[in-house]
């Protein structure tokens, strides 16, 4: 009997502040791939995830929803575990940071580097990013804020301990130098190389006192561990690492093949983690790549910005398989990726429905009509055959050296390629034209077998990225054969068995009524975003909350509907100083010509939000009155006047 070699891989554990978004959910299902095919391959895959679920943040998160930090947690990591089941990945092991079992383990680690010397006790002075949790000196502030995100920073002094970084900056350095395929691309190795290492490495603060949200250090009270050896420890306390003894399971999955990233947590996974296990004599993972982020258009998602996507919400719009699609073929190999809606329908519209879902409907359609669905003798060669039948054995090869380097795009597009030259194919051969003759049969019956042949390498192919897509290709081709080891040469489906019927994959989206559905819930979603004191009640404001409100007399000077939003007018105002756009739910209530000219009272310091498709850079008020909404017109103020 074969013993499957084993191959252990890895997402970061997600931080359990808030529902993820689809940008946070595009690293658990590039994974999910990446461990299907290895499963494809042969490989005895162990894929964990889960979720990271202390720190200060977390504290006051919990504080604020009026909650323990142990029942927010508990929602929170519910919500990304479900994203994670949404998005049929196949993880081994979900681990959280509260188990018990990963808390023993971490305060073991501990204890043990600071019986060795590697952790020490002293005192830190610094600025402090509570969002981060991260120290920073002055030198390493961008525009003085945080150069992780951003956000403003604050003093802090506490005692602490500190793992001793500096110790093992020569030997990480070697070990980088020496294992050229460690950090993936090579452009993030030479980032942490000469950013970070060789400008000198700072001990790092490992230890709080300001917050009680962690694990207790378990021979000092007053301290709970810091997020890094928490959180880091999770890829070998899940296989049963223990420094008193690990489990079989550790020692056959154990070094990690790779630990799949966001590139903004590069530093610690390339960095601190290597210095620990060094410190603990345990080895180093293989590989950590990584990935790029996936943007709203050209920017981050954020709720203020209102540009967020959900995995589910989009699920239910286009389907598990096309997301997975979308978001393993639109995100490049270094740079960052790009989301839209206008874009994921115009993907699914061309690549989806067209591409492969016509490919697959019109192939066993026509085997069905032309033969009673019976897969006849491929006895009837021309030299034109052989250029799809080489090209099916050379896209293997070449989704096998593009996903050795992670190159998730290229695979998907090379399979795609497959599926462009058998709809070429279909053009070249005409079957439509051979069938109307007896003396061409033959050639006819060898035409569509090698076309249900080559779907059947892409369907083989397609299984780590669109499981359930490359199930309903196979069942219509009525072939259970969907081994790795098939594809190594061309004929491996049987001829005299019977196709099933063709039916359509994925039915084509009509774009604009999608839009306006869409642009429909986003107002929706917008006026549901409200706090608990206004749900039950008026909420009360401070004076100083009221104030920075900057409510302006504005001139409309021009106004058209926005097509894919039958609710939505697409204002122009001139505020005084400069004109903006405001994208307004006004459009049942009035015409263009109704507004262009009027004046009226603006909100000109609320944060830009994009409306279907437009940037929305402020809100006009209005009275809502029964069934009906009442702009509130002040034609007779001065353009730029200050409402207060």
């Amino acid at each position: 009997m074969c013993v499957k070699k084993p191959y252990y891989i890895t997402t970061a554990i997600a931080y359990t502040s808030r529902k993820p978004h689809i940008g946070n959910s595009y690293e658990i299902v590039l994974t999910d791939a990446l461990a299907r095919y290895k499963r494809l391959q042969g490989y005895d895959v162990f894929f964990l995830t889960g979720t990271d679920e202390h720190g200060q943040k977390i504290e006051e998160y919990a504080k604020a929803s009026g909650v323990t930090p142990k029942e927010y947690v508990d929602k929170v990591s519910g919500e990304i575990r479900s994203i994670c089941d949404i998005l049929n990945t196949t993880y081994n092991h979900f681990i959280r940071t509260t188990d018990d079992y990963h808390e023993k383990v971490v305060q073991k680690i501990f204890k043990k580097l600071y019986e060795q010397g590697d952790i020490y006790k002293s005192e830190y002075e610094g600025l402090y990013c509570t969002p981060c949790e991260s120290f920073w000196t002055e030198s390493q502030l961008v525009d003085g804020k945080c150069p992780d995100c951003g956000r403003e920073v604050k003093k802090a002094k506490e005692e602490a301990y500190f793992l001793k970084l500096s110790k093992y900056q020569k030997q990480l350095e070697d070990y980088i130098e020496s294992h050229p395929d460690f950090i993936y691309p090579e452009s993030r190795k030479k980032e942490m190389l000469n950013n970070f290492i060789k400008p000198g490495l700072q001990d790092l603060c490992v230890s709080r006192t300001s917050f009680k949200w962690g694990i207790p250090v378990s021979f000092d009270d007053n301290h709970v561990i810091y997020v890094w050896i928490d959180a880091l420890s999770n890829y070998i306390t899940a296989l049963g690492y223990d420094p008193d003894g690990s489990s079989e399971n550790y020692k056959k999955y154990w070094p990690a093949d790779v630990h799949i990233i966001g590139k903004d947590i590069l530093r610690f996974h390339t960095i601190y983690w290597p210095i620990m296990l060094m410190a603990l004599g345990e080895p180093l993972p293989k590989q950590v790549f990584g990935h790029p982020w996936l943007l709203f258009g050209e920017d981050k998602m954020s709720k203020s910005r209102g540009n967020v996507i959900y995995a589910d919400d989009l699920v239910n719009l286009i389907g598990v398989d096309a997301v997975r699609y979308y978001l393993l073929s639109e995100m490049p190999y270094i740079s960052d990726g790009s989301i839209t809606y206008e874009t994921i329908i115009e993907r699914f519209n061309s690549d989806l429905a067209n591409t492969l879902g016509n490919l697959v409907n019109r192939s066993i359609a026509m085997n069905n009509k032309y033969f009673d669905g019976v897969i006849q003798t491929p006895d009837d060669k021309e030299p034109i055959d052989d250029e799809l039948k080489d090209l099916c054995i050379d896209t293997v090869k070449k989704v096998d050296e593009l996903l050795s380097t992670f190159r998730m795009s290229d695979a998907l597009d090379a399979i795609f390629n497959l599926a462009r030259r058998c709809n070429k194919y279909i053009d070249e051969t005409t079957p439509w034209i051979l069938a109307k003759n007896e003396d061409t049969q033959k050639r006819l019956g060898t035409v569509l077998y090698n076309l249900m042949e080559s779907i059947r390498f892409i369907a083989v192919l397609l299984s780590p990225f669109m499981p359930d897509t490359a199930k309903i290709i196979l069942k219509q081709l009525n072939c259970n054969i969907d081994s790795y080891e098939s594809l190594s040469s061309f004929g491996a489906l049987k001829h005299g068995e019977k196709v099933n019927t063709a039916t359509p994959i994925f039915q084509r989206i009509d774009a604009e009524k999608m839009l306006t559905e869409i642009a429909e819930k986003q107002i929706e979603s917008a006026k549901e975003e409200k706090s608990i004191e206004e749900i039950e009640g008026v909420a009360q404001i401070g004076i100083e909350d009221f104030c920075k409100v900057d409510l302006k007399v504005a001139e409309i000077t021009a106004c058209e509907p926005i097509k894919k939003a039958k609710k939505l007018l697409k204002l122009t105002v001139n505020d005084g100083i400069s004109e903006r756009t405001v994208a307004s739910g006004i459009a049942k209530f009035y015409t263009p010509d109704d507004l262009i000219g009027r004046k009226i009272i603006l909100v000109s310091n609320l944060k830009p939000a994009k409306l279907c498709g437009v940037e929305s850079c402020g809100m006009i008020l209005a009275a809502t009155c029964k069934e009906d909404v009442k702009v509130i017109f002040v034609d007779e103020m001065e353009t730029g006047s200050k409402i207060s």
